[in-house]
């Protein structure tokens, strides 16, 4: 298949097929990261798939469900960035509406989220929650670093990343619990 994504005028159901059968086995170019297995295949479901073939990227909207390697991410909408030059990899996933993102007993939420593949880091923004087991972290901003395995929470939805929310903290502190274990 020389176009990964053909023009619309000849799009047919045996080239979505293939289309979705190669978007669905992406290999990532990095190694397990931080535990997290990036050489997995990605697989995806939604209401609605739009292929944008010029634009390097495919839309998914309407209970958008992700998953690669034990990490999964909903959303109510995606934008999956792509390149293909020759060999088709995926640069970046955009989530908006709800996003959850989950891996073993960590769940991350918040109102957007940029997974940056290149850089292996998650950009949480808005309304954001952290859940590790009974521990709670609130804020306006949140930043998964898949190859450190280092997680930031920051009061207010902003920085240098390109994902911002309206939502935060009542005075733009992180707030939150720990579970204290008991003797």
């Amino acid at each position: 298949m020389k176009q990964l994504f053909p023009t619309a005028a000849r799009w047919g159901m045996a080239g979505f097929l293939a289309t979705a059968a190669t978007l669905g086995g992406i290999g990532l170019s990095a190694q397990g990261i931080g535990g997290h297995n990036s050489n997995a295949p990605v697989s995806y479901a939604a209401d609605r798939i739009e292929l944008q073939d010029r634009q390097n990227r495919v839309v998914l909207s309407g209970n958008v469900q992700i998953t690669q390697a034990g990490l999964s991410l909903s959303a109510s909408r995606t934008i999956v960035n792509y390149s293909d030059g020759g060999n088709l990899s995926i640069q970046r996933i955009m989530a908006t509406g709800g996003v959850d993102v989950q891996r073993g007993n960590e769940r991350a939420r918040g109102d957007t989220a940029v997974y940056d593949f290149n850089r292996r880091i998650i950009t949480m923004a808005g309304n954001v929650r952290l859940n590790r087991g009974g521990d709670t972290l609130n804020g306006g901003r949140l930043v998964i670093d898949l190859a450190s395995g280092v997680s930031s929470v920051d009061g207010r939805a902003s920085g240098s990343s390109s994902v911002t929310g309206t939502g935060t903290t009542s005075d733009g502190r992180v707030t939150g619990t720990f579970s204290v274990p008991q003797d």
